[in-house]
C-alpha cells in the first residue's frame, strides 16, 4: 500500500510516497544523504518520523522541484509528515507538537519599484 502527499516550502515543493519497508529515505533518485548534503538538512526531513517513531518502519520515495536545497529538504518534511497522517490519524497531536503539519508561509519578498532590492536602497548621495 503506497501513501502520497505533497509538501510546499519557500518555492520547493515535493511529492512524497510512503511505502512499508525498512526505512530508506530516497530524494530524487538519490539517497537522502547523498542528495541532501548538510546534515542540519537530513535531521529536519527525518523529524516526522522521530516523532511518531516510524523511522524504520516505511520506506520513503520523494520528488522535490524547484528552490534550493534546505526549501526542498522542508518540503519533504511537511510530505512525509501529511502522509504519516494519512496512515494514522492518531499521529496527529505528536507531528503537532513536534510542529511538522505547519506549512512554514516565509517565501521572498518581492522586489519594489525605486529600490535596489525588495527593502534595500538605492545609495543617496547629497551633492
Amino acid at each position: 500500500m503506497k501513501y502520497y502527499a505533497t509538501g510546499r516550502r519557500k518555492s520547493a515543493v515535493a511529492r512524497v510516497w510512503l511505502t512499508p519497508g525498512e526505512g530508506t529515505i530516497t530524494i530524487n533518485r538519490r539517497q537522502a544523504e547523498q542528495y541532501l548534503t548538510r546534515t542540519t538538512n537530513m535531521k529536519f526531513v527525518v523529524q516526522p518520523l522521530d516523532a511518531t517513531d516510524t523511522r524504520e518502519t516505511y520506506d520513503i520515495w520523494a520528488t522535490a522541484k524547484g528552490g534550493g536545497l534546505s526549501g526542498q529538504a522542508g518540503a519533504v518534511r511537511l510530505g512525509i509528515a501529511r502522509a504519516l497522517l494519512r496512515i494514522n490519524p492518531e499521529f496527529r497531536p505528536d507531528l503537532k507538537a513536534a510542529g511538522t503539519l505547519t506549512r512554514d508561509p516565509r517565501t521572498k519578498e518581492r522586489k519594489k519599484y525605486g529600490r535596489r532590492g525588495a527593502r534595500a536602497r538605492f545609495q543617496f548621495s547629497k551633492r
